[in-house]
């Protein structure tokens, strides 16, 4: 755990809950919390640290008058008591909210975490910006040392074939950084001008000593994060990570009830911890927060049940991608939904009108619906959510982490586990590190079943990110199109971006007329996708720079 000096402690003591755990809660203004989050996402220093080096003293923070005994606060709270105990208002819990940061969590309790749908808005440590092979102060590599595992006869192996892992992904990082430079030089890179959009050569930009700056900042931060991309396949799920959370507090008294009541002791534990913090931010909101039987016993029992019932079916084989469920009426129910706000007619007559009109009609209302958005972030109306689809897909950890952070639909995975294989980047092959790697993810497969024989939960905590996960998504036509047109822009992961545009192909095949909603989806793919955001970024920055001179 990071300590710091005394003029330190004194410094950060007013803005958060505590200076010694690792869970805490942030006592700032909204909007300075939420830019110490964001730049807390890609960095490897602590939040704390962050808000010393990079906030304390650039912002202007407003004096913190009163104490948690002042007049107007504890009349807030007594009113918090007697609507939230004593009449059991949850709603009132939706006006209050706090920001929590929970840092060296594992990845297998930050999706617990993320997978709060509504209410939660999380924001987690990038494995693209920042670099895992650095240790920690104990000496040892960032990953969480699981009590029963350590407990066990499996300790001892645990602890190598982390290390391994850790190991492995430290040694490739250079070699993989200097691949990376190799194969695409930054005299072939194909520039844009952040402002004009003119394409231009490297070559060009260094007779301007700005644009030669911003292309060649971009051009690092492309590069590391191209390499952190591959490499992160080594990561296991053990790895320790932040998230920053800003949530309202009937949402953090469900998160807590939920992780209160799971298996892994990790989950309870990160549950005490944030629970401590929320008692000092918003108390009235989580007091009834606890561990819950009926989602115990729910969960145990029909575990039992589907141990039973599937140990003699083998899995059948299945595509990366595949769609299992749609609305065969889906255009006809999108049409009415687009008329239903301007007609005074019941539902299910202008259902009954939509089902008459031609296939061109029809195409027409949904022209008028989707065609003027000018770009994504417009978004389609609410006439879209009256069609689900379900997808059920199988794609490595990485890939999850990244698709499971969407809020509004239902999505339900099953344990990380080593069955489904693993995927291997090509840049890992062509690099020369195939055996290498392969070697890495066979050991973990081999310590992966020992642990799980006797301790099935707590082994996911070995999964490499390059395993593969099986979960399903259950979306509406206008999520789909948010992630669609999301998810497959240039800066995004390959390995997503191709996932998305399988769904999309599959929506495409079953809704041909329903496919052009999602107007500003990319079919393209792209080798430094990346680069264009960055320089962006880069110009940008230098402009606020410019500003704040002048």
């Amino acid at each position: 755990m990071e300590e710091f000096s005394p003029t330190e402690c004194q410094q950060l003591a007013p803005f958060f809950t505590n200076l010694t755990e690792p869970i805490f809660g942030l006592k700032l203004p909204q909007e300075v919390a939420g830019a110490l989050f964001s730049r807390y996402s890609r960095s490897s220093k602590s939040l704390r640290r962050i808000f010393l080096d990079e906030f304390l003293g650039n912002l202007p923070l407003p004096e913190r008058s009163g104490t948690d005994q002042s007049t107007a606060l504890a009349k807030a709270r007594a009113f918090y008591d007697r609507v939230l105990i004593g009449y059991g208002d949850d709603s009132v819990a939706q006006l209050g909210g706090a920001h929590i940061a929970c840092e060296n969590i594992s990845n297998v309790v930050a999706k617990l975490v993320e997978d709060a749908r509504i209410g939660i808005a999380p924001l987690e440590k990038s494995t693209r910006y920042v670099r895992f092979d650095v240790k920690q102060a104990d000496g040892d590599y960032p990953f969480y040392k699981e009590p029963r595992i350590l407990a066990s006869p499996h300790g001892e192996a645990y602890l190598a074939g982390m290390r391994l892992l850790f190991d492995t992904y430290a040694a490739q990082m250079e070699p993989m950084l200097a691949f990376v430079r190799q194969h695409l030089p930054i005299e072939a890179v194909e520039w844009k001008h952040p402002q004009t959009g003119e394409p231009f050569t490297y070559r060009e930009a260094v007779k301007d000593e700005r644009l030669k700056r911003w292309t060649e900042t971009a051009y690092r931060s492309t590069v590391r994060a191209q390499a952190c991309d591959i490499l992160r396949a080594y990561l296991p799920a053990a790895t320790l990570t932040n998230v920053g959370l800003f949530g309202v507090g009937q949402a953090f008294e469900h998160l807590l009830t939920k992780l209160y009541s799971h298996e892994l002791t990790e989950a309870r534990t990160v549950a005490s911890g944030m629970h401590r913090a929320l008692n000092e931010l918003i108390p009235s909101f989580v007091k009834r927060a606890q561990r819950n039987d009926y989602m115990v016993e729910t969960a145990a029992a029909t575990r039992v049940l589907a141990t039973q019932l599937l140990q003699s079916l083998s899995p059948a084989p299945s595509h990366t991608v595949e769609l299992v469920d749609y609305d065969p009426e889906a255009e006809i129910k999108i049409v009415a939904a687009i008329l239903y706000p301007h007609a005074s007619h019941p539902l299910a007559q202008l259902r009954a009108l939509a089902a008459q009109l031609t296939p061109e009609q029809r195409r027409t209302i949904l022209d008028e619906y989707v065609t003027r958005r000018r770009h994504r972030r417009e978004k389609p109306g609410r006439a879209l959510e009256h069609v689900y689809y379900t997808f059920d897909i199988v794609a490595n950890l990485g890939l999850y982490r990244d698709l499971q952070r969407h809020r509004l639909l239902t999505q339900e995975r099953q344990d990380f586990t080593v069955a489904h294989g693993y995927d291997t980047p090509t840049e890992i092959e062509a690099a020369g590190f195939k055996a290498a790697f392969d070697h890495c993810m066979a050991q973990a497969a081999r310590l992966y079943e020992q642990i799980a024989r006797d301790l099935p939960r707590e082994a996911q905590y070995v999964v490499p990110f390059a395993y593969r996960v099986r979960w399903y998504m259950k979306l509406n036509l206008r999520e789909a199109v948010h992630i669609g047109e999301l998810r497959t822009m240039p800066q995004g992961h390959p390995d997503y971006r191709r996932v998305v545009q399988e769904m999309w192909r599959q929506i495409e095949a079953v809704h041909p007329a329903l496919a052009h909603c999602a107007r500003f989806l990319d079919w393209q793919t792209y080798r430094l996708g990346r680069l264009q955001s960055e320089i962006r970024s880069e110009y940008k920055k230098a402009t606020l720079d410019d500003r704040q001179k002048d």
